[in-house]
């Protein structure tokens, strides 16, 4: 026990003490002793007790133990202490990571502390921390840990006491102890409530799981949570706090311009703001998420404005309106794009931009096909049968002259994701402009900043891009990455680039959905375990004609190839505008369908890769599928049919469980029901799709039949002037359309004619 020399010392420095038993409880009346100094002739007395008993008002014993410690009364004297109880963690390796980063934080946040402060430690291992200030509190619990009950800091102020230890760790002894500023004292409370952890009460819904069939419960986000999961807070806050000190567990802020050493923290595991200080426009002493600081910036706190806001700039689950009713309906020709398949708000939104912008349904209708397999990519397969895959992958030419308006009709259609994809690319480059900056700075400097790490890449529509950069973005974004070229001229032509073959391979592998890899000398290596790059974009029938080789048809590249081909003039002026509520519902819808995938249909295996829903055809689909496969099958091994043709067909057989599978999906995200395993529905609507795109290939294998005879007869003729190439042109065969004719010679349809008239009148 303390001996009473030393005891009469602290009373002189002037301290108020009382006596404590055994048990850690004073053995006298000491509640007088904390308003009221004890006299060393009465300390002594209560120093002398020894075990036993008296009577007080109420006749009730009370059981005295003799005096075995002594204890200093805080709030006397503006005496305040800090009491870090440590034995509450697991093991001694534990608490002392604690202390040294609690005290690491006090020394950097207070200037000269271990001069200011006196600290001893207690006979359980843990810490009290003594100071004297004109502002101090009552007995508060300031710092608790995840998953511990009892409170790790805790303030000893008005009211309270806390025994005197032997071991002392400052400086400063306990007859040493000094007044501190009030400024200071804060930082030391706030400095301790950074250890505090605060259970953030919204949670992420859990997707429902089913045990025997594979369902996809779909769900809805709002603005806010979206912009929650989406968005770093300092991307709200950073023009309002500076980094102070980057902890483990979160990350220490302080206002601009404020005097004191902090202002709150950040949260890194749930990306929220807590607020000591009240001199901001966000509310202190509480958890403030991106969309609450968001909304205190920017709305004044009016959460359901923020929302608003949030929605139009693209956050939460799309309002799907119901489908806009056109005034003008244009029929469709059988023979053209099966628009039917597609929901009515579809087929309304592809019709007006046909009967406002002149866009072309064909082009319009495959290319949202495209979109589709982009945004589902890796999340679903189908199971065709036991050991039989397939995925989204597709591959799509619009084919038209130039000037036909190949690319206005394909961007009418997938602006809303192009739209989402340049966000990204906009969101890596500004987070990887913020991870070079902190990769630049020195050691020191890092500790004090905001941990950033080497940001992912989530573009996944390219235009130009190498393989070895393929593989790469596809690494980091596994779910898919569409391939969008204005002109598929160079694509084709890039197959052999490097080494006769290497890329076609790399081509055909992925269109597999098989393994594909780069192993070269000027790239690093390279691999995506499940490519999926659909392909999209526009050529012209004159250069597509020149890939129709037997090389192509052989290796089946070719026939791998989805051609639309319609019958196109280039149209007047069209003074007609677009519905805005058309333009707009449309944006929202594949805004909503992609949020959709990405929220509700993509899960991933322990090693980043994904683990897709595989579904299989329903019963009625079943039977479907069996019929369509024979009636392919008989087509195949008809003798009425050209084999030159035939090359397409099993691909078809590939192609259809595909278009089923998108088919399905999309009519599951616009409904907003639970996707299960593929409708006879989906599969008749794909059976359409089929048709059509074989259709469309045995016009452009009859084009290119046609331009390459052409191409034959001008080469045998080329020394000849192009009225003696359009003459012989003629002659070889009189069914030659003048157009293609001047397209081949690259005049005038009039001019042929004009060298055509003798020939006529011969």
């Amino acid at each position: 026990m303390i001996n009473l020399s030393y005891c009469n010392k602290l009373l002189d420095t002037g301290y108020s003490l009382v006596t404590v038993g055994k048990n850690k409880v004073p053995n006298t009346r000491w509640k007088d002793y904390q308003t009221s100094k004890i006299s060393k002739e009465q300390f002594e007395r209560n120093y002398s007790i020894k075990n036993g008993s008296y009577t007080n008002k109420d006749n009730e014993v009370i059981e005295i133990q003799e005096t075995s410690k002594i204890g200093i009364c805080t709030g006397f004297w503006d005496v305040e202490v800090i009491d870090i109880d440590l034995k509450i963690l697991p093991n001694l390796k534990a608490q002392n990571d604690f202390w040294i980063e609690y005290t690491n934080l006090l020394k950097e946040s207070i200037l000269d502390f271990e001069d200011k402060v006196v600290i001893y430690q207690t006979l359980t291992g843990g810490y009290h921390i003594l100071y004297r200030c004109k502002k101090i509190g009552k007995n508060e619990k300031i710092a608790s840990l995840k998953e511990y009950k009892e409170a790790i800091i805790e303030t000893r102020g008005v009211g309270g006491y806390v025994v005197i230890y032997d071991k002392q760790i400052s400086k400063l002894a306990y007859q040493d102890i000094k007044e501190i500023s009030e400024l200071d004292r804060d930082t030391i409370i706030n400095c301790s409530k950074f250890f505090n952890y605060i259970e953030v009460s919204e949670k992420p819904k859990e997707q429902k799981k089913y045990e025997n069939s594979n369902i996809i419960e779909l769900d809805k986000v709002s603005p806010l949570d979206d912009f929650n999961n989406k968005t770093d807070i300092f991307d709200i806050i950073n023009s309002d706090f500076e980094i102070v000190k980057n902890l483990s567990k979160s990350i220490i802020i302080k206002r601009f311009g404020a005097s004191s050493a902090s202002s709150g923290h950040v949260f890194k595991d749930s990306n929220c703001m807590y607020l000591f200080s009240t001199g901001t426009l966000y509310p202190s002493e509480k958890l403030l998420s991106a969309s609450a600081c968001y909304t205190y910036k920017y709305h004044n706190g009016d959460f359901s404005s923020s929302a608003k806001d949030l929605y139009s700039k693209g956050f939460g689950s799309r309002i799907i309106k119901k489908p806009i009713e056109l005034d003008e309906v244009k029929t469709i020709d059988p023979i053209n794009f099966p628009l039917e398949i597609y929901p009515q708000g579809i087929q309304n939104y592809i019709i007006d931009c046909n009967v406002t912008l002149d866009s072309n349904i064909e082009f319009m209708g495959a290319s949202f096909l495209w979109m589709l397999s982009v945004i589902i990519g890796n999340s679903c397969k189908v199971e065709v049968k036991r050991g039989w895959y397939g995925s989204v992958n597709l591959w799509i030419a619009c084919v038209g002259r130039a000037g036909i308006g190949k690319t206005p009709s394909i961007n009418n259609i997938i602006f809303p994701l192009k739209k989402i994809n340049n966000e990204e690319i906009k969101k890596y480059i500004k987070q990887f402009d913020k991870y070079e900056a902190y990769s630049a700075l020195d050691k020191k400097e890092k500790e004090r900043a905001e941990e950033i790490h080497k940001p992912r890449k989530t573009q996944f529509i390219v235009n130009d891009v190498t393989i070895e950069a393929l593989i790469e973005l596809h690494d980091e974004n596994p779910n898919a990455i569409g391939v969008f070229k204005d002109e598929l001229a160079g694509w084709f032509k890039d197959m052999n680039k490097y080494r006769a073959g290497s890329d076609l391979e790399f081509w055909l592998s992925s269109w597999s959905n098989q393994s594909v890899s780069v192993n070269r000398k000027t790239a690093k290596n390279s691999f995506v375990e499940s490519p999926i790059i659909p392909v999209l974009g526009g050529i012209q029938p004159s250069i597509l004609s020149n890939f129709f080789t037997e090389e192509n048809k052989d290796n089946g590249f070719i026939d791998r190839m989805l051609l639309v081909f319609p019958k196109m003039e280039i149209e007047k002026y069209n003074s007609k505008e677009i519905s805005t509520d058309v333009y707009t519902w449309y944006s929202d819808f594949i805004i909503d369908m992609y949020s959709s995938v990405q929220k509700n249909m993509i899960r991933y295996k322990e090693d980043g890769t994904i683990d897709p829903y595989l579904c299989r055809f329903d019963n009625e689909a079943l039977i479907e599928w069996e019929r369509i496969f024979n009636k392919i099958t008989d087509i195949q091994n008809s003798d009425n049919e050209s084999e030159y043709f035939k090359s397409m067909l099993p691909k078809q057989k590939d192609y259809i469980p595909r278009f089923a599978l998108i088919l399905n999906i999309l009519n599951c995200l616009e409904t907003g029901e639970s996707f299960v395993d593929i409708s006879k529905k989906s599969l008749l609507d794909a059976e359409k799709l089929s048709d059509y795109f074989t259709n469309e290939a045995r016009k452009i294998k009859q084009d290119s039949i046609v331009k390459n005879e052409v191409k034959k007869v001008i080469k045998q003729n080329e020394n000849k002037s192009n009225k003696d190439k359009a003459i012989e042109i003629f002659k070889a065969n009189p069914s030659f359309k003048k157009t293609e004719i001047a397209e081949m010679l690259g005049v005038s349809k009039q001019l042929v004619a004009h060298y055509l008239k003798d020939v006529k009148n011969v």
